[in-house]
């Protein structure tokens, strides 16, 4: 059977089978090309919103068959690419661990595929919802319809699958996608819209690449729902921009991540978790361990151990390729900064490994800062980077009442085999999830839903949360062509209303 000839943008439909038209997966990427994608004009962006619009208008329910085909090719322009992927996210870094890409940018956005197409039948599903005797025998349903058009602001720390997780979601709920990558991963951005061209036609799923300026336009489009991901700072400009528009938001904005170890763990696991989730990409994840709350008589233990899990990991320190550079000069001069001043303050300051110049970006070594104290900007701030501050405390009391008493982090990681510490921490504690006896491994589960509380973000998504998130839960009734709520027209009687519990 041969093959329809195509053109770019349109979709064929023989008996057969759908085509869109995919240029060569090896066509060479431009990154000079930037400029040209680059959309500074507030009327350029409405009108791409418009342009969407239009479309859903036209298409306000997609059938399931349409959402698993546009899931299903943003999953292949992410597994035929991830070379490019790869380059162009080491080459924004100076230097990314290729097995940290796919394992962190590639392999979520392809799982998360995989699982919406899976059960978006079930999704998609009207739900039955229970009716009151008084006004039976109506029936009642909710329905699940899509917003139409969602904006999303994606981080540089993650640039591929940070833009294209919240867009699973969203298309999987037959909406239409906008989205601006952070103006920090100016070679990854422009190889993300260079690909949606060639995957999605533009009412679909479009990519606008641009500096702040065109970020902040962006943020005052008036979405039908917008997801930011980034600092709290930037989110509540953006949740200020939106909120003119009375545009709904999801904001996921990180915080002070903790990792408490119990007197009961295993101090060489704790440490070998608590290592892979601190200095996977240099620190720089919204959900990697920011301190570690540890009883005072096992830290110089704990320490011990951490230098082992680091040696294991990196062999050759930063040298390694499996350990990346801190993106961009002014996340190192901040971090110098942090470091410096628990230096000053007369904190304890164990490098494990040498500081590397690259032609792009810095590697910075996995550096512990032993007990600093709690007016220094290492302990008031998000680390997200490769500074792990240990904290002695006197017990797990201290260390969960500390916890309690701070902002509420995007993640809790607690190391203890003990079902009724477990039970406290969840009953006393609040943050976005919840890992006991490891770190970061939750995200990876694509049914567990993914988001902040409180100073760490509002909303979540993934999974069907996310597809909850992008959708309108519409409500439905049907009243029964024989029914009794006609007794309860007036004139009421109060006898009737005293039968009724009224």
């Amino acid at each position: 059977m041969g093959t329809p000839e195509v053109k770019r943008g349109r979709r064929l439909t023989s008996r057969w089978q759908k085509a869109y038209i995919v240029p060569s997966a090896r066509a060479p990427f431009h990154p000079h090309r930037l400029m040209e994608m680059c959309m500074t004009d507030a009327r350029a962006l409405q009108a791409r919103l418009d342009q969407q619009r239009h479309a859903f208008a036209t298409e306000p329910f997609p059938s399931a068959a349409t959402r698993r085909d546009r899931l299903t090719r943003l999953a292949n322009m992410t597994r035929h690419h991830r070379d490019e992927i790869a380059q162009a996210i080491h080459q924004d870094f100076g230097h990314r661990a290729e097995a940290e890409t796919r394992l962190a940018e590639v392999f979520p956005l392809l799982q998360a595929s995989r699982h919406a197409r899976r059960h978006l039948k079930r999704w998609m599903r009207p739900r039955r919802a229970a009716v009151p005797w008084r006004l039976q025998p109506a029936q009642a349903r909710i329905h699940r319809q899509p917003l139409g058009v969602v904006g999303i602001i994606a981080p540089a720390n993650y640039p591929w699958s940070l833009a294209l997780l919240p867009a699973v979601d969203a298309l999987a709920a037959g909406n239409r996608v906008m989205i601006k990558p952070s103006e920090q991963t100016p070679t990854t951005s422009a190889l993300l819209a260079q690909l949606a061209e060639r995957y999605f036609a533009p009412e679909e799923l479009c990519v606008v690449t641009g500096d702040a300026d065109t970020a902040r336009a962006f943020a005052s489009l008036p979405f039908d729902h917008l997801l930011f991901t980034g600092s709290a700072c930037i989110g509540r400009e953006v949740a200020r921009a939106a909120a003119a528009n009375l545009t709904p938001v999801t904001l996921e904005l990180g915080g002070k991540t903790p990792a408490i170890v119990a007197d009961d763990a295993d101090l060489a696991h704790a440490a070998r978790r608590i290592a892979f989730g601190k200095w996977l990409n240099a620190g720089q994840t919204c959900i990697a361990p920011d301190h570690v709350l540890i009883d005072a008589a096992r830290l110089p233990a704990f320490i011990e151990a951490i230098r082992g899990a680091v040696k294991a990991f990196y062999p050759q320190g930063t040298a390694s390729e499996d350990y990346s550079a801190v993106l961009g000069e002014s996340a190192r001069l901040r971090l110098e900064g942090l470091l410096d001043e628990a230096r000053d303050h007369g904190c304890r300051v164990i490098e494990l490994g040498e500081r590397q110049s690259l032609d792009q970006g810095n590697k910075l070594p996995p550096t512990l800062v032993v007990d600093p104290t709690a007016n220094l900007a290492i302990i008031q701030e998000e680390v997200f980077g490769p500074w792990l501050p240990v904290i002695g405390v006197r017990d797990f009391d201290a260390a969960l009442a500390r916890v309690t008493n701070g902002p509420s982090p995007l993640a809790l990681y607690a190391f203890t085999d003990d079902p009724t510490r477990r039970r406290r921490l969840l009953e006393q504690s609040r943050s976005g999830g919840v890992v006991f006896n490891d770190t970061l491994w939750h995200y990876a589960v694509p049914a567990l839903p993914f988001g902040g509380i409180g100073e760490s973000g509002m909303g979540a998504y993934q999974g069907e949360t996310g597809f909850l998130r992008f959708s309108h839960q519409r409500s439905l009734f049907l009243q029964a062509r024989r029914n009794a709520v006609g007794l309860l027209d007036p004139p009421w009687r109060r006898w009737w209303l005293r039968l009724l519990g009224l």
